[in-house]
C-alpha cells in the first residue's frame, strides 16, 4: 500500500478519532455515511467533480458493481491538490465531456469553492443523462480553508434555489449532523487550532475525545430545517429529468 492509499484509509474511508484526526473526524465520518447511504443508487458511469485524491474511488467500485466506470475530474492547475492523479481536467468553466454522457455525478465538499455555482451546476446538469443523479455534500460549520478559494456556506434553501435554477428536480437536502455533532466538530477544530503543548495538550485532548464520542453518539440530525435548526453540513441528491 502506497502513502496515498494509507492516507485515504486513515483519513477518509476508515477514519478513527485520534489526536491527528480531531478536526476532520466528524465531517469525514458523516460524509462517508452519506455516501454509503446513497451508494446503492449509483450506477453506470460516475463522474467525481473536484475529485482531489479520489478517496472514495475504490470504495465505490468495490462495493457497487452497478458502477461500470469512475472518472475523476479536477482543475488542470489546482493549487489545492498538488497530486495530479485526476482522469480528466477542466478549467472550472466547461467539463470536457459531451452532454448526456454521465449517469451519476458526485461532488463532495466542492460547491463551496465555486465562485460561480450556477455555472458549475449548469455543467453538471449538461453532462448528466436524462434521469441522471447528482450527489453532493457541502460544509456549514467549517473555518475558512483553502484560502482564497473558499466562496460560500450554503443554507438548504439557497442550495435548493441554485439546483432548481440549473434545472434539477426531485431535490432532497439533508443534514450531516445536528446540534451535538456541530458542537463536537467545533471542539475538534478548537483543539486542533489552539497551540496547546505538553501536559496541558495531553489532558485537554483526552477529555475532548471523550466528549466528542459522546456527542456523536447522541446526535440526531434535524432534516426539517425549521427555525433555529443547526447543521454541521449538508448532503443531498437531485435528478435531471
Amino acid at each position: 500500500m502506497n502513502d496515498r492509499e494509507k492516507n485515504i484509509d486513515t483519513y477518509f474511508t476508515n477514519i478513527r478519532l485520534t489526536n491527528a484526526t480531531l478536526d476532520v473526524y466528524l465531517p469525514r465520518t458523516s460524509i462517508l455515511k452519506a455516501i454509503k447511504e446513497q451508494m446503492p443508487f449509483f450506477k453506470g458511469i460516475l463522474l467525481d467533480v473536484g475529485c482531489g485524491i479520489m478517496p472514495y474511488r475504490e470504495l465505490i467500485l468495490n462495493e457497487n458493481k452497478q458502477v461500470s466506470k469512475y472518472i475523476g475530474l479536477d482543475l488542470a492547475t489546482s493549487t489545492i491538490h498538488k497530486t495530479d492523479i485526476a482522469d480528466l481536467h477542466w478549467d472550472a468553466v466547461t467539463i470536457p465531456l459531451q452532454e448526456h454522457t454521465i449517469d451519476v455525478v458526485m461532488a463532495t465538499e466542492v460547491l463551496e469553492h465555486s465562485f460561480e455555482p450556477d455555472q458549475t451546476l449548469n455543467e453538471i446538469y449538461r453532462v448528466l443523462k436524462p434521469n441522471g443523479q447528482f450527489f453532493f455534500t457541502v460544509p456549514f460549520i467549517w473555518p475558512l480553508h483553502e484560502v482564497p478559494y473558499d466562496a460560500y456556506r450554503y443554507t438548504p434553501f439557497s442550495l435548493k434555489k441554485h439546483l432548481e435554477k440549473a434545472g434539477f428536480k426531485n431535490i432532497e437536502i439533508r443534514s450531516l449532523g445536528g446540534w451535538h455533532a456541530s458542537l463536537a466538530q467545533m471542539i475538534g477544530l478548537w483543539i486542533t487550532e489552539n497551540k496547546f503543548t505538553g501536559f496541558k495538550k495531553k489532558m485537554v485532548t483526552k477529555i475532548a475525545k471523550r466528549i466528542i464520542r459522546y456527542l456523536v453518539k447522541i446526535d440526531i440530525p434535524d432534516h426539517s430545517f425549521k427555525q433555529h435548526t443547526i447543521t454541521s453540513g449538508l448532503y443531498g441528491t437531485a435528478q435531471k429529468l
